[in-house]
């Protein structure tokens, strides 16, 4: 036993190979009469569920896993100068070592918390790589014993093999969109055996992670509400895995695999996989079939609703999502973003703390109201209407709701005369919210994730308001643009589309843009921005850049696409320009602006290893079939 625990301790990557992680001494000391027996433990539906419940306290809060959370880590945000420890700036330096604790130095990063899986209530020690390996082994544990289940209908056998299929996939799917083929575990391995598990390539183990997620969604239901097994749960069933789930990750598991950088680590070809893709738009087109037929408890939100996606408030700490999300882990503690993240995203003159902001380069992607994009936000652009002296103007419905530009009232209520000028955003050159330590870079600020009312003079995290961010995993319109991808590479085509789906490539990417308001992506005349695929993609590229702007996509769209380590990825900006003539409070987009122009903050210097993130050295010094990735 005390080998057992010497050998816990001195490895991470033990959880995939030895005894769960409850310490060997604690199990020492229990009484006798105490201890359950696997025939105990799974011999019903009761007592098996409570063995698979314990997978879902291994799925990481990401918004909310330190007191200031960092997950966003393409071109598309930027700290203010003081918040230099989080990972995102390690990353802008080319340190990708710094996803691990023992490099990180602070404990901030999600991707590591600890030498130990975290299964409790606690945000701060939920991470990626001890969590996904702890859990592998559990489901694995549970699978190899599904025989002991004998007291059980067969739907609720179901139900159990459906969740434990889904957990295998999605956490070996996790470990290895970041560090390609690794291992993938699906038995449980001897504690006494010498470890000599491969790495296979990303394709094989993506192959092995799609059994799991297809089996899973073919045992699963759409809805646990209804069924025998879900009712002793009624009404509280919204985070437990079901089909709609397992066909999303089945869907982005092969569409990961059909990019061109995992198509590339599996066959040397850079460009997508045609087949895979086929099979990334047959899962997806699955599942939104059965959305738009209304079998589901899943649609979009309308975009008046827009803000339930990701934060609730007055509603006593409800997790926010609402129709929209699909895969969401346990908010672990109420109140726990009004402490952090909730306070990243204002500068010090509203609010006690640093500021993570968007770069100017990646606002550029939000377009105009007509779905056209901005190509040099410097120049007037008489196709698309845009015009530098008045950029806030016509713009994508989303920039106003996401994205805090130069006059908008920001402080509501009353606030201190001494300080008056600041309830308007100054976020010209040289404004009051452009301090480089404590304000905004860039000349924007984020506010998708919080309400106009996150201010001190406001009051809107007084604990009373019950102001909860908690952003999901996979929402609904992440499916509609990972279809149109897909089904577009698939059958090379913006009119693309899967046998089992109606709607075409480029008609799903024009779902999302229709409930925020946007013009359709344009196929007609001199403007055909998308008569080719190449065309089509690019507009694809931007419809998730503002989308699913700073929910965590960013990094690794830019990764599978082969994109990160070029320019113009690799720089991040500011905007600079001057107020010019009246300044209106009323409507900020009318205000004009002269000399407006971007300016380089920094530009990162990667390389292709830079595509994957190191794995430990004390992991890859286990055993010689586990190496490292090339370059670290």
């Amino acid at each position: 036993m005390k080998n057992c625990i010497r050998i816990i301790l001195g490895y991470s990557l033990v959880m995939v190979s030895l005894v769960l992680l409850s310490s060997c001494e604690d199990y020492l000391d229990k009484e006798p009469e105490t201890i359950v027996g696997p025939e105990e433990a799974f011999k019903n539906f009761a007592n098996f569920q409570g063995f698979t419940e314990e997978l879902y306290m291994c799925i990481p809060d990401f918004s909310n896993a330190y007191w200031t959370n960092s997950f966003n880590w393409g071109d598309d945000e930027i700290t203010s100068a003081d918040m230099n420890y989080h990972i995102v700036n390690k990353f802008d330096d080319g340190d990708f070592w710094g996803w691990q604790r023992e490099y990180d130095g602070w404990g901030a990063s999600w991707l590591d918390r600890g030498d130990a899986a975290s299964r409790n209530n606690d945000r701060f020690t939920k991470d990626i790589w001890n969590n996904m390996w702890y859990g592998i082994r559990k489901a694995n544990l549970g699978l190899e014993n599904m025989d002991l289940l004998t007291d059980a209908t067969t739907e609720e056998k179901n139900f159990i093999r459906g969740q434990l299929l889904f957990f295998r996939g999605w956490f070996h799917f996790q470990l290895i969109q970041y560090f390609g083929g690794l291992p993938y575990i699906n038995s449980v391995l001897p504690s006494d055996g010498a470890l000599r598990e491969p790495r296979l390539s990303y394709r094989e183990c993506a192959d092995l992670a799609a059994a799991d997620l297809r089996g899973a969604a073919d045992l699963l239901p759409v809805n646990w509400d209804g069924t025998q097994p879900g009712s002793r749960t009624q009404g509280k069933n919204d985070l437990r895995i079901n089909k709609i789930m397992a066909l999303g990750y089945l869907g982005k598991n092969y569409l990961w695999a059909a990019s061109p950088l995992m198509n590339f680590e599996s066959t040397g070809a850079r460009t997508y996989d045609a087949e895979y893709s086929k099979m990334a738009a047959s899962a997806f087109g699955e599942l939104l079939t059965l959305v738009e037929n209304g079998g589901t408890p899943y649609s979009l939100l309308a975009f008046e609703d827009y803000s339930d996606n990701f934060y609730t408030i007055g509603q006593g700490w409800r997790i926010p999502g609402g129709t929209e999300a699909i895969f969401r882990g346990p908010y672990f503690g109420a109140n726990g973003s009004n402490y952090g993240t909730t306070k990243q995203y204002q500068p010090a003159v509203l609010q006690d703390a640093s500021n993570f902001m968007p770069t100017a380069n990646y606002v550029n992607y939000y377009g105009m109201a007509n779905g056209l994009p901005i190509t040099d936000i410097t120049k007037p652009d008489p196709v698309s209407g845009y015009d530098p002296q008045y950029p806030w103007k016509d713009r994508d419905p989303r920039f106003y709701h996401d994205i805090i530009y130069d006059g908008v009232q920001v402080v509501q209520g009353s606030m201190p005369d001494d300080v008056e000028a600041n309830r308007y955003a100054n976020l010209f050159t040289g404004g009051s919210y452009r301090d480089v330590s404590t304000g905004s870079r860039t000349g924007f600020l984020n506010y998708k994730f919080i309400p106009i009312t996150a201010n001190r003079y406001d009051d809107g995290f007084n604990y009373g308001n019950n102001l909860n961010l908690h952003l999901p995993w996979m929402r609904l319109s992440d499916v509609y643009l990972m279809y149109a991808e897909a089904a577009a590479q698939g059958y090379g085509s913006p009119n693309g589309k899967s046998g089992n789906f109606s709607r075409t490539a480029i008609e799903a990417v024009n779902v999302v843009r229709e409930r925020a308001g946007v013009g359709p992506v344009s196929i007609t005349g001199g403007d055909d921005v998308a008569s080719g695929l190449g065309g089509f993609m690019s507009e694809l590229r931007r419809e998730r850049a503002v989308e699913l702007a700073f929910e965590g996509h960013r990094f690794n769209d830019l990764r599978r696409w082969m994109l990160l380590i070029s320019k113009p990825y690799t720089v991040k900006t500011s905007l600079e320009f001057d107020r010019a003539g009246d300044f209106s409070t009323e409507d900020p987009t009318l205000n004009r602006v002269l000399n407006i122009r971007e300016e380089i903050i920094l530009e990162r210097n990667y390389s292709s290893k830079h595509y994957w993130l190191p794995l430990k050295t004390a992991d890859v010094s286990l055993y010689e079939e586990f190496s490292q990735n090339p370059g670290w």
